[in-house]
This record gives C-alpha cells, sequence and structure tokens, in this order.
C-alpha cells in the first residue's frame, strides 16, 4: 500500500515551511513537496530583510535558512519533486484507496502526481507561491538584489535619501513610487505608455508628490552598473531618444504571477489566476487549502506567508477531524 499523509504541502517557501513547522507541532503526518531542495522561495533573493519582526537587517537567505532548518529540527519530512496534478484518488480509474477505506471513514483521498513518482494525502496545502514579472534586460538578473527590487515596502528603506527609479504604470507601480518619495531624494516613475493605468486616487497622490518625475513612453533598455545598480539606459518610444538616468535602485512593478499552472480545473481562481482562498486558507475544494502568495489577499509579505501557513493547518486539523 502506498504511503498515505495526513497533509502534502506544495512548496518550501515561507508560507510552505510554516505550515509544515505547525503541521509537525500538531503531530500530522506531513511531506514537503519542493522543485528544488535549496528551501526559502523569493525571500532567498532578497538582500536584506528589515521588516520580520524579531530579526531586523537580516539577509533574506539566511532568513530563509532558518525556516528550513526550524522545520528540519521538528523533524519535518522533504521530496524533491515537480507535481504535475492533482486528482481525487480512484478518478483515474486505478482503483486506489480513498481515505475511508483507510480508516474510520475519513474524507476524500487525494493523489498528487509528480515527475518523479505519486504521492497520497488527506488534505494538501498548495504553497507555491508567485513570481515577478521581469523587464528582461541587460543586467535585471546580474544586479538582482544589489540595486533591483521587486518590492518597494520591503527594500525601499536601503535607498532612504538616494535616488530611486520605479518601472511600471499600474496601482503597485504608483503606491510604489508614492511610497519612496517619502523617503528617497529623487524618484522616477518610467511607464511606457503616456497615462498610468492606475487608479485615479493613486494618481492624484502621485501628483502632488514634488520629488517624482515622470518618464512617459519610455522603456528601460538595460540596467547598468558593477556591483551596485548605477544607472538605466533608456529609450523614448515616440521621439526615438535614448538616455542613461543615474540612480542608486530600480524597483520593478510590472506584475506578478501566480504559480497555478496545472491547477485551474482543480480550484476556483480569480481572473488572475490566483486562488480564491480567505485568511482560514479554504479553497472551492474541501481537503485542499492555499497559502501565500498564490492566494486572494491584499498584502503580500513574509509575516503573512508564514501566517497563511499557520492558519492552513489549523483548518486542515479541522477538516480531518469532520468539523469542515
Amino acid at each position: 500500500m502506498e504511503q498515505i499523509y495526513d497533509l502534502v504541502i506544495l512548496g518550501s517557501g515561507p508560507a510552505g515551511l510554516g505550515a509544515s513547522i505547525y503541521a509537525q507541532r500538531a503531530e500530522l503526518k506531513t511531506l514537503v513537496i519542493e522543485k528544488e531542495m535549496v528551501s526559502g522561495g523569493q525571500v532567498l533573493t532578497t538582500y536584506e530583510v528589515d521588516n520580520y519582526a524579531g530579526l531586523p537587517g537580516i539577509n533574506g537567505f539566511d532568513l530563509g535558512m532558518k525556516f528550513r532548518e526550524h522545520a528540519d529540527r521538528l523533524g519535518a519530512e522533504f521530496a524533491e519533486d515537480s507535481i504535475i496534478g492533482i486528482q481525487q484518488a480512484g478518478e483515474d480509474g486505478e482503483g486506489l484507496l480513498r481515505a475511508a477505506e483507510a480508516g474510520d471513514g475519513g474524507p476524500v483521498l487525494w493523489k498528487l502526481n509528480g515527475e518523479n513518482g505519486t504521492y497520497l494525502a488527506r488534505t494538501v496545502i498548495i504553497a507555491t507561491g508567485a513570481r515577478h514579472r521581469k523587464l528582461e534586460v541587460p543586467g535585471e538578473e546580474r544586479l538582482m538584489g544589489m540595486g533591483v527590487s521587486y518590492c518597494a515596502t520591503c527594500d525601499g528603506a536601503f535607498f532612504k535619501k538616494k535616488t530611486a527609479a520605479v518601472v511600471g504604470g499600474g496601482d503597485v507601480a504608483i503606491e510604489d513610487a508614492i511610497f519612496l518619495a517619502r523617503i528617497c531624494e529623487k524618484v522616477y516613475l518610467i511607464h511606457r505608455r503616456n497615462e498610468l493605468r492606475g487608479a485615479k486616487s493613486l494618481q492624484k497622490k502621485l501628483m502632488e508628490m514634488e520629488n517624482v518625475e515622470i518618464l512617459w513612453d519610455t522603456v528601460t533598455d538595460s540596467i547598468n552598473g558593477e556591483n551596485k545598480v548605477e544607472s538605466l539606459s533608456l529609450t523614448n518610444k515616440k521621439t526615438g531618444e535614448k538616455r542613461e538616468l543615474p540612480v542608486d535602485g530600480v524597483f520593478i512593478a510590472v506584475g506578478i504571477s501566480p504559480n497555478t499552472e496545472g491547477l485551474e480545473d482543480l480550484v476556483a481562481m480569480d481572473g488572475g489566476h490566483y486562488i480564491l482562498a480567505g485568511e482560514d486558507g479554504k479553497t472551492s475544494r474541501p481537503g485542499i487549502f492555499a497559502a501565500g502568495d498564490v492566494r486572494t489577499k491584499n498584502l503580500r509579505q513574509i509575516v503573512t506567508a508564514v501566517a497563511d501557513g499557520a492558519n492552513c493547518v489549523t483548518s486542515a486539523e479541522r477538516y480531518l477531524n469532520g468539523q469542515q
């Protein structure tokens, strides 16, 4: 008989590792499945984390490793695999056991199909996170964490009284520019169109910032610098004019994409492919929960991801006990 887990967690970023810690404390038989054996998720690419309670200024990689060490200390089990599909056990005609057959008339059993094997679970937490959309320009990858950032609230404080640029034209880009304008000497908002896409109320507030300059119809050709960001190479799409803009940092806010590919038929999602789930992590499928950046939420930060993991485990416990 294949091993049946009380809980399988997909993803080993802050949400997944937070869930694994709470699952171990709850004595649930748990497996964490991660694509790569280096745990931590997006936090690993953050040069410095200054807003996680009790650990100001910690390196992002070190914080990710602390999460993993905590889970390891509690005996969490990990597997390296990529899940390509999740289905109710028995739906594929193989006659796999249902949890009810495994004992006490439990909930439906889930079968997770991976590239390296299959896994059976009574509950599943999807904590696969999201990825920032990138500009895909020279210098972006090389200078990530050295002046290239995708989170103004995370890294903005490091550019106090310096010059920063924000690339984008939606709500997040405008909010980032407003946030940075309060702490930076100068902020450039670089947008490829001649009007912003963000909310009018945000645009009004932005226009009131005296130290913000908007560069319309402008695209970024490259991000320049040796060991840190030093300038941006820009082109005006209308005039063809090229310029080099000296900056200390650049915040890229052209959207993020949740890692929910292949899950569209499993759980309900919004128009942006985020899994519809509240603070309790419950999705449209009983026994399937969502935590962290992958779910619909207002604030995507490390602290809220860890909290999501804890909430999901509590919901999974209640489900396993027949309380959902």
